[in-house]
C-alpha cells in the first residue's frame, strides 16, 4: 500500500484520538450496552440498539485511524532543510495579485486538510502550484473561473 504524507502534528492528533477511542469511548459504550441489556427484551430495546451502533462506529473508526497511522510517512517540517522553498508541511503567506487579498495556508496531508483552519491538502491545486516555489515567486493556480496569480510573501517551517 502507498505511504501517505502526514505532519507530525496530524499524526499526534490521530494517536490521541485512537487512545481516546480505545480507552474511554470503548469503556463508556460497553457500560451503555450493559445497562441497556438490563432493561430486558433486546428486540425492542432502542438504547441497546443505539449503543451497539455506537460500538460499531467506534470500532470502525479505530480501524480507520490505525490504518491511516500505519500507512503514514510522518514529516516534521521543522527538521527539513528545504532552502526556503515551499515543501510539504510549510506555512505559506500569499497575496492574490489581482485582488490584493492575503491568505495563509499550511500544506498538509489529505486527512488533515481543513480549509477553515488554513490547512490545505498537498494534492489541492493551490498546494501543487506552490510546492517548489520560494518567497517572492509567483504561483499560477488553475481554478474553475480561470488562472489566479499569487505572490508568495513568506515561507515558514513551523
Amino acid at each position: 500500500m502507498n505511504k501517505t504524507p502526514m505532519t507530525a502534528a496530524g499524526a499526534e492528533r490521530l494517536k490521541e484520538e485512537l487512545h481516546q477511542r480505545k480507552t474511554k469511548d470503548r469503556q463508556r459504550i460497553v457500560q451503555a450496552i450493559s445497562e441497556a441489556r438490563a432493561h430486558g427484551d433486546l428486540k425492542e430495546n432502542a438504547e441497546y440498539h443505539a449503543a451497539r451502533e455506537q460500538q460499531s462506529f467506534n470500532e470502525g473508526r479505530i480501524s480507520d485511524v490505525e490504518s491511516k497511522l500505519s500507512n503514514a510517512t510522518v514529516i516534521d517540517v521543522t527538521k527539513v532543510d528545504a532552502g526556503g522553498r515551499v515543501v510539504f508541511g510549510t506555512t505559506v503567506e500569499l497575496s492574490n495579485i489581482e485582488t490584493n487579498e492575503g491568505a495563509v495556508y499550511r500544506i498538509v496531508g489529505e486527512d488533515e486538510a481543513d480549509i477553515r483552519s488554513g490547512m490545505i491538502s498537498v494534492n489541492s491545486p493551490i498546494a501543487r502550484a506552490l510546492i517548489g516555489k520560494s518567497e517572492g515567486d509567483i504561483a499560477m493556480v488553475e481554478t474553475p473561473s480561470g488562472e489566479v496569480e499569487y505572490d508568495i510573501l513568506v515561507v515558514k517551517y513551523v
